[in-house]
């Protein structure tokens, strides 16, 4: 059965940095894309970040570029997004989500999904 387990989230102010991590179960992230969404109140989920299987080539929504870098601990089988110089409209609920196969962007359907930790930027 697999399981993704989201932690890392909190509360910050604005300038400040969080790291997201992504424990996967079930699955081994070598053979996975994985990407975090995120989803704030009374907004629809969009995708933060992707990464391919083999950890090449990250996407990222135009909104964090530059700021968030997505990356993943193969020893850990655990996912990553380090999160600088957050802003208010940073502030959501953010899941990790995981797809097999070679299409690997923000806009893929992912097939896993975790329960999600927030994030609150003040």
């Amino acid at each position: 059965q697999v399981q993704l387990v989201e932690s890392g989230g909190g509360s910050v102010q604005a300038g400040g940095a969080l790291r997201l991590s992504c424990s996967t179960y079930g699955l081994s992230i070598d053979s996975y894309c994985m990407a975090f969404f995120r989803e704030a109140p009374g907004k629809e989920r969009e995708g933060v970040a992707a990464i391919s299987s083999v950890g090449h080539d990250p996407s990222y929504v135009d909104s964090v570029k530059g700021r968030f870098i997505i990356s993943k601990g193969f020893a850990k089988n655990t996912v990553y997004l380090r999160m600088n110089n957050l802003k208010p409209e940073d502030a959501a609920m953010y899941y990790c989500a995981a797809r097999a196969g070679e299409s690997c962007t923000l806009f893929s359907d992912f097939t896993f999904w975790g329960q999600g930790t927030q994030v609150t930027v003040s």
